[in-house]
């Protein structure tokens, strides 16, 4: 991914999600990223796109790529090939035996 595009879509719940496909804990991360644990932390607990300066996002995403993950952006095709996961733009549920399906929608880079 083109890390400009990485920079704009980088969202929270991926950072999470990233971390927890990589088997890195928050301070782990910091370390591979050269930021400091207070930065990881509040990257994670931002709504939405993660803000930062460019050269933090820039360290954050070189640390992902290091570690084997790959950012991908919304409606792009997996370049990396290997195994992962990808957030749906919605899914339908049926819970607890109901006929009602219920709606989720789940969060996007753009909320």
């Amino acid at each position: 991914m083109v890390i400009n595009d990485a920079l704009n879509m980088i969202t929270a719940y991926q950072l999470r999600a990233a971390r927890a496909l990589a088997n890195v804990d928050q301070r782990q991360l910091a370390e591979l990223a050269g930021l400091s644990l207070p930065t990881i932390q509040r990257m994670e607990a931002s709504d939405g796109v993660i803000r930062g300066n460019v050269d933090s996002l820039m360290k954050l995403i070189a640390a992902l790529d290091a570690v084997g993950i790959e950012l991908i952006g919304e409606n792009t095709a997996s370049q990396g090939g290997g195994r992962g996961v990808r957030l749906k733009a919605a899914v339908t549920l049926r819970t607890n035996g109901s006929d009602r399906p219920d709606r989720v929608t789940p969060m996007r880079a753009t909320e």
